[in-house]
C-alpha cells in the first residue's frame, strides 16, 4: 500500500469515527434533554397523563370552544415529544385525586368544576370574581390584594401553574390554565409549551404560579403574552376568613 492510499483509508477512517463521536454527542445531548422535559413535565416513557377539558361558558355540558381545542392540540404535542399518552377527560367527569398522573387542566372555575377544586385546594390565594351581576369586575382575579379585570380583547389574563401536592417525591404534577377567556386559555398553553425549557431551568420540579397577561388578543390572538409576576407566593398562602359580623 502506497503512501497515498494509505492517507485516503486513514481519512476514511478518520472521518467515521469524527461522524460516530459526533452522532454519540447529540444523542446524548437530545437524551439529556428528553429527561430533564419528562422530569419537569411528569412524564416518563409510556406513562398517562390527563387533559381535562372545560365546556364552553352558558353552553352545552361537553361544547369546547375553538380556542381551547387549540391548546389541547398543543399540550397533546407535549406529551408526545415525551414519548407519553393523554387521555381527554370532561371536567365534571374527573372524579379522581391527584399526583398519580400528570394532569393539564384548562379553564376557568365557572366552566370546569375541576379548575375550581384545585384553585380551592392548590391555590387558596386566587380569588376569581364568577358573580353574574358583577358587570365590568365579573372573571376579575384577585390576588395579593390586587384586582385584575378582564378587558376582552384588549387585556385578558391567565394564570400558568405547576402545582405538587403533599411529600411524595414521586407525585405527578398538575398544570393549570386558567384564563379569563378562551383565547387567554390558549395563550397560556402556547407559553408553557415555547417556554417550558427555561421553566424547567428556573423552577426544576417544584411548583410555581405565573400571571400572564394576553395584549391585544383581537388582533394578535394568543401570540403576545406578558409576564406579570410570579404569584407563587401569593397564590398559595390562604385568604384571611372575613370578619363575622358583629365583631370589630
Amino acid at each position: 500500500m502506497n503512501d497515498d492510499v494509505r492517507n485516503i483509508v486513514l481519512g476514511v477512517i478518520a472521518a467515521g469515527v469524527s461522524a460516530a463521536l459526533g452522532w454519540l454527542a447529540r444523542t446524548s445531548l437530545w437524551r439529556r434533554g428528553l429527561r430533564r422535559q419528562q422530569a419537569f413535565f411528569g412524564l416518563p416513557d409510556h406513562s398517562e397523563s390527563l387533559l381535562v377539558v372545560n365546556r364552553n361558558a352558558g353552553g352545552p355540558e361537553l361544547s369546547v370552544m375553538r380556542h381551547d381545542v387549540f391548546a389541547l392540540l398543543e399540550l397533546s404535542a407535549l406529551i408526545k415529544d415525551c414519548h407519553a399518552h393523554a387521555q381527554v377527560v370532561a371536567h365534571d367527569a374527573a372524579r379522581q385525586g391527584f399526583g398519580e398522573r400528570t394532569e393539564f387542566c384548562l379553564g376557568g372555575p365557572a366552566s370546569n368544576r375541576r379548575m375550581a377544586a384545585h384553585l380551592s385546594s392548590l391555590l387558596p390565594g386566587v380569588r376569581v370574581n364568577m358573580e353574574a351581576d358583577a358587570a365590568q369586575d365579573r372573571w376579575a382575579f384577585r390576588i395579593d390584594g390586587t384586582d385584575y379585570p378582564l378587558d376582552g380583547g384588549r387585556s385578558e389574563y391567565a394564570l400558568l401553574a405547576r402545582l405538587t401536592a403533599g411529600e411524595r417525591r414521586d407525585a405527578r404534577p398538575v398544570f393549570l390554565f386558567c384564563g379569563q377567556t378562551a383565547v387567554s386559555n390558549q395563550a397560556a398553553a402556547r407559553h408553557l409549551a415555547r417556554h417550558h425549557e427555561r421553566l424547567a431551568r428556573k423552577y426544576g420540579t417544584g411548583s410555581f404560579a405565573l400571571l400572564l397577561k394576553v395584549v391585544n388578543s383581537e388582533a394578535y390572538g394568543p401570540d403576545v403574552v406578558e409576564l406579570v409576576a410570579d404569584v407563587t407566593r401569593a397564590a398559595r398562602t390562604p385568604l384571611p376568613e372575613p370578619a363575622a359580623a358583629g365583631t370589630e
